[in-house]
């Protein structure tokens, strides 16, 4: 297995990945977000794990004809040490550059099988499968955590776990399971983590904007920062960063940009010989993020319509236009 992780940190620039978001960023949008900037390093949508899983081929496709000519790293969700140990060995031998655990999902179909952020809940376990997994993988071994289950300060019992397995990059969302994407992130628990551990430390949460990225990198000290919705909502963000953390003028999308991105959109995850219905359910999930960087009346009537013409027709209405876009969430759950 190779590893491009080394080559990432040493250069001291911050480290942008893309966040992984079942059935949301799969190869298909990796594959788009290149065409408009793209990130660093990209995270796997999670291979589901248990005593009879296989690897998931579609998420395994995206590791093995990865499109993006970065690094990509494979994420596992479960609970069963055996089975979590096969698969990361399994996963050893296709071109990751790391394997990574999560222990952050807030849905709560998983966490309530104690998987994901459930098994913020039994941090014995979580000792178990770092324990295991760490002996099993040769290359590379990740972490995706949230700061706990229902409690923040569970973060402070997690890194000496992190510390004792010698994990090799630690992602930090930082809200607690139970907070899903509600409320702000405690900057102050992530640059504990960055203080803490010897590894890089990524930094996940409510990033928007450029300045939102240059806020959570001065008050954590993170290595880099992991952006998920906040790159389906607006693809340059990636590239947004860089100027400004370069303080050149940041490049924003007009209107017709964005326009054009939900075309691209549309062709990238819709399959043609789906039946309408079913292709405008599907670039709803998209369109969900989306909606809230352009405004709430649009958001309200793009979960209404229900016909490829009605939702390229709502679009125009709200994106015929050559304004500047910020693109930055109006919602007050941001």
């Amino acid at each position: 297995m190779t590893s491009g992780l080394d080559a990432l940190f040493i250069t001291g620039t911050p480290v942008l990945a893309l966040a992984p978001m079942q059935d949301v960023t799969d190869r298909a949008f990796w594959e788009l977000m290149t065409r408009y900037g793209g990130a660093d390093l990209y995270y796997t949508e999670y291979f589901r794990v248990y005593p009879t899983s296989r690897l998931d081929k579609p998420i395994l496709d995206s590791i093995i004809r990865n499109p993006t000519g970065r690094p990509v790293v494979a994420q596992m969700i479960g609970n069963d040490i055996p089975s979590l140990v096969r698969s990361g060995k399994e996963l050893q031998k296709h071109p990751a550059a790391a394997i990574d655990l999560n222990l952050g999902c807030p849905a709560p179909v998983v966490y309530r099988k104690c998987a994901g952020g459930g098994l913020l809940r039994d941090l014995p376990r979580v000792d178990g499968i770092l324990g295991a997994l760490r002996e099993a993988i040769t290359g590379k071994f990740t972490v995706k955590t949230r700061l706990g289950f229902d409690d923040e300060r569970t973060l402070e019992v997690l890194l000496p776990l992190f510390r004792k397995h010698a994990v090799d990059l630690v992602t930090v969302h930082g809200r607690t399971v139970l907070q899903m994407y509600r409320g702000g992130i405690c900057h102050d628990l992530i640059a504990l983590a960055c203080r803490e551990l010897s590894c890089p430390v990524i930094a996940n949460g409510n990033i928007s904007t450029p300045s939102d990225a240059a806020e959570a990198l001065a008050s954590t000290g993170a290595a880099g920062l992991m952006i998920g919705r906040g790159a389906v909502r607006n693809p340059w963000i990636f590239s947004q960063i860089r100027e400004h953390l370069d303080k050149k003028p940041v490049s924003l999308p007009t209107g017709r940009d964005v326009l054009a991105y939900v075309r691209d959109l549309y062709e990238t995850v819709c399959t043609p010989d789906v039946p309408d219905p079913k292709q405008v359910q599907k670039i709803k999930k998209y369109a969900n993020f989306l909606g809230e960087g352009i405004g709430p009346e649009f958001l309200h009537d793009v979960r209404r319509v229900t016909t490829k013409t009605e939702f390229f027709a709502l679009c125009e209405r709200h994106l015929d236009h050559d304004r500047p876009m910020t693109l930055k969430p109006s919602s007050a759950a941001y």
